[in-house]
């Protein structure tokens, strides 16, 4: 490892070529090493966090990942993965070669994971997320195989769902005095848009004449500010009914000086948590959470019988993951399928 001495400044530098995962040479050069070691240790540091071996620590594979995949990500969703890596996944594994990881140290770390109680939703997204970086392992780094195929999976997605029906509502919207709290949850459930989205709303989004609104940011919970959604799907116009367009514009009218670019919802979740505790309390309505008014919506439309892909473009989602989540409430869409294509038969 050949270092070299920049008689200008004073300093050691390091300049040495590197190849990376896809097979691309590229030169690399350091400067501003006070000694000539600290130059020699930083390309030995840089070199091994590069190599596209088996051998290397999971902790090493971990931070190529994250800075592979940080500018693909809203910065909340990496945050988020970040926190349950090293909380959940890097404690385990962080000093193991990732050739040296087995089904059996997988399972382990498993059982361990299932021994603290954790949701069912929880114990599947931390284990997708174990079985997605060794599978960048295998793809960028010649792992032989992914030891997570061969450990089984664990927790899983609660087909369960809670969502209102109209009716319930319509019941519970009854009881709902407070008129910010009321159009809140009107947006919500005519539109299926997401609580982020709600609060990220200004008067430009509003389109009064033709009934629509535009999503096209989002604020996640604890953020400063609003970010664009997480994809191409996530920006959209939705249509809206007449009535509830008529209700937001006489709120807005009502908000002293707001101007276009202003949001139009400043509160927190906890008003519209503690009205719809309180309201489905007094309708006699099971209580479900605000990201819950986005499946009643869901429910809605399906009941309405508009077709997945409609429905996965009016909530900024994919089609897929509209069959994936909600396919369940299709209980007969087989026999309505097989009895469409029975009716064009022709009889002998």
């Amino acid at each position: 490892m050949p270092s070299y001495y920049d008689e200008k400044t004073k300093t050691w530098f390091c300049k040495f070529y590197y190849t990376d995962y896809t097979g691309c040479s590229h030169q690399k050069k350091k400067r501003g090493f006070k000694l000539q070691r600290e130059a020699k240790e930083w390309e030995r540091s840089f070199l091994e966090h590069q190599q596209s071996s088996p051998d290397i620590t999971f902790l090493t594979l971990y931070d190529n990942y994250i800075e592979d995949i940080e500018h693909r990500l809203k910065e909340s969703t990496l945050k988020g993965k970040i926190n349950v890596f090293k909380n959940r996944i890097l404690p385990y594994f962080k000093e193991k070669p990732i050739n040296a990881i087995t089904p059996k140290d997988i399972r382990e770390w498993q059982n361990a994971q299932i021994a603290k109680k954790y949701s069912n939703a929880y114990l599947d997204r931390i284990n997708n997320m174990m079985v997605t970086i060794m599978n960048y392992a295998v793809l960028y780094y010649h792992l032989q195989e992914n030891p997570c195929n061969k450990a089984g999976h664990m927790g899983k997605r609660t087909r369960s769902m809670k969502f209102w029906t109209l009716d319930q509502y319509n019941k519970v919207l009854q009881y709902v005095t407070d008129i910010t709290a009321r159009i809140a949850l009107q947006v919500l459930f005519y539109s299926g848009m997401r609580f982020g989205e709600m609060l990220a709303l200004t008067l430009n989004d509003l389109d009064f004449e033709n009934n629509t609104i535009t999503i096209d940011k989002n604020l996640p919970q604890n953020s400063k500010g609003t970010v664009t959604p997480k994809s191409e799907n996530g920006t959209r116009v939705v249509t809206m009914p007449a009535a509830i367009m008529e209700e937001l514009e006489a709120y807005t009218q009502r908000l002293y000086c707001l101007t276009g670019e202003q949001r139009i919802f400043t509160f927190t979740r906890s008003l519209i948590r503690g009205t719809m505790q309180r309201c489905s309390k007094q309708a006699n309505v099971p209580f479900i959470r605000i990201h819950d008014l986005r499946h009643s919506h869901v429910s809605l439309l399906i009941d309405l019988e508009f077709t997945p892909h409609l429905i996965a473009e009016r909530i900024g989602d994919t089609v897929q993951m509209v069959n994936n989540t909600y396919g369940h409430l299709y209980p007969n869409r087989h026999a309505e399928a097989a009895e469409k294509l029975n009716s064009l038969i022709v009889p002998k």
